[in-house]
């Protein structure tokens, strides 16, 4: 028989911690992490300094958090961030009440009793103009004289990882010698998706011949040690995996040795090749069954909207035909 615990005085930035502990066995990113904490405290924040008398956070009791409460509190917060931000929150706050219930320590979930917006879903954010992509790689390709130890192989392995792979920045980071794998005109990445779900990605013969002459570089940089099955693809220049905020360093980097800055999205960064990439395939008539399996979307409509926004600019691209407002005119005369 399970029996639940008589927890319920306990203080909520303990529990917390504890579910953030449980959290951790599923790998997510630290910034994850970071996102499931601040949506936890601060909502939780609110509903201390709401209790009659208002409460430190740390003594913040589970039993607190009724329905009335949450719907409050969930209130206050959503009055100044928007629907998507809301949405995360209550998602975070739905699991850790789950968690809760799954391990006895609360009866019930009471989020079904808190309101919460429609989450949209975010417009692809593409490099703009279109040859944007070719002019970056061109760049990057060619050593320029201005860095201090210049290494095109890799930069341009990473740029046609996202370009032509889609990868995120969390999957091109977890990526090790052996994810390349297959014969030769048969290649394909095994790539750690989001959220550990794998996806495979096809490799044509140009993005395999440009990560083969970047594992040549590191083989006369670094020896043998950097092209072991188990190694990380993706090196700094000292032979160390590269890590988050370098790798953002490097694509910034390459950003502005192009001349493209004005062309990023705000926001965007290496994000914006994962959906150039993306925007591309629309382009070419992909489906949006197969953009999902590419990208390793969960949801569909994630993957139709580059359908939706390719689109969308072919018929900008038709209306800026002159000859319309010449009919334009026909018709109003």
């Amino acid at each position: 028989m399970f029996l639940m615990q008589d927890r319920s005085g306990e203080p909520v930035v303990r529990l917390i911690e504890e579910f953030l502990t449980d959290r951790a066995t599923r790998k997510p990113s630290p910034h994850t992490v970071q996102a499931y904490r601040r949506d936890l405290r601060t909502v939780a924040s609110i509903a201390a300094d709401e209790a009659s008398p208002p409460l430190p956070l740390d003594a913040l009791p589970l039993e607190a958090l009724r329905p009335r409460v949450l719907r409050s509190a969930f209130a206050h917060f959503a009055a100044t961030r928007s629907a998507a931000s809301v949405h995360r929150a209550w998602s975070t706050w739905n699991s850790f009440f789950v968690f809760l219930v799954a391990d006895g320590v609360v009866a019930g979930n009471p989020m079904p009793a808190v309101g919460r917006p429609r989450a949209p879903l975010p417009r692809p954010k593409p490099l703009r103009g279109a040859d944007t992509p070719e002019q970056l790689l061109t760049a990057v390709a060619r050593a320029d004289g201005r860095q201090r130890d210049p290494w095109p192989q890799r930069d341009l392995a990473v740029l046609a990882l996202a370009l032509c792979a889609g990868l995120r920045l969390a999957e091109l980071l977890a990526l090790r010698v052996a994810s390349l794998a297959g014969r030769a005109g048969e290649r394909r990445i095994d790539v750690a998706g989001k959220g550990g779900r794998p996806r495979v990605v096809p490799v044509e013969p140009e993005l395999d011949q440009v990560l083969a002459d970047y594992l040549d570089s590191c083989r006369r940089r670094f020896g043998s040690r950097c092209v072991r099955p188990d190694a990380s693809l993706l090196m700094d220049r000292r032979g160390e995996p590269l890590r988050r905020g370098g790798l953002q360093y490097l694509v910034d980097s390459c950003f502005r040795r192009a001349g493209i800055g004005d062309r990023v999205p705000p926001g965007a960064r290496l994000h914006a090749l994962r959906h150039t990439f993306a925007t591309r395939l629309a382009e070419d008539g992909a489906s949006a069954a197969e953009i999902m399996r590419l990208l390793g979307h969960v949801s569909l409509a994630s993957s139709q909207a580059y359908i939706e926004v390719t689109a969308g600019q072919q018929r900008a691209a038709v209306r800026s035909n002159r000859t319309h407002r010449v009919l334009a005119g026909l018709l109003s005369g």
